[in-house]
């Protein structure tokens, strides 16, 4: 089997991805500068309080917080990674073939174990406690 030779990467290749990463820094700098000349100074007690949300900041900071809070979070951030591999599959289906869709098969039958056995545990009932 032949395999093919490696692709030599120029270094004006690389010109248009460094010239939207000057770009979006001069930007953030220029927007940074403006709001700073521009928004205005004045101070007062209320803003300077702490605010959070909505919420006014009265109490302990901290107060427990329920489990499933973060065990949804924590979900929720798992499966959206797994997801996003789907995105190069989809774009690359036809190159890759039965080969690459029984793979694929394979990752979503994992995943959705994952989601079902999550589901079974009861970890998205919000109305039960735990």
């Amino acid at each position: 089997m032949l395999l093919a030779a490696p692709v030599q990467y120029q270094p004006q290749d690389f010109l248009p991805i460094i010239v939207q990463f000057v770009l979006a820094i001069a930007f953030v700098a220029f927007a940074m500068t403006v709001s700073h000349l521009v928004g205005p100074r004045r101070k007062s007690v209320v803003k300077d309080e702490a605010f959070e949300c909505g919420i006014e900041s009265v109490g302990n900071a901290r107060t427990p917080i329920s489990v499933k809070y973060f065990l949804t979070a924590i979900l929720f951030v798992l499966f959206d990674v797994e997801v996003i591999f789907m995105y190069p599959w989809a774009v690359n289906f036809r190159a890759l073939g039965t080969t690459g869709f029984y793979q694929m098969l394979v990752f979503l039958t994992l995943l959705m174990a994952g989601f079902g056995y999550v589901i079974k545990k009861g970890v998205l009932r919000w109305n039960e406690s735990a």
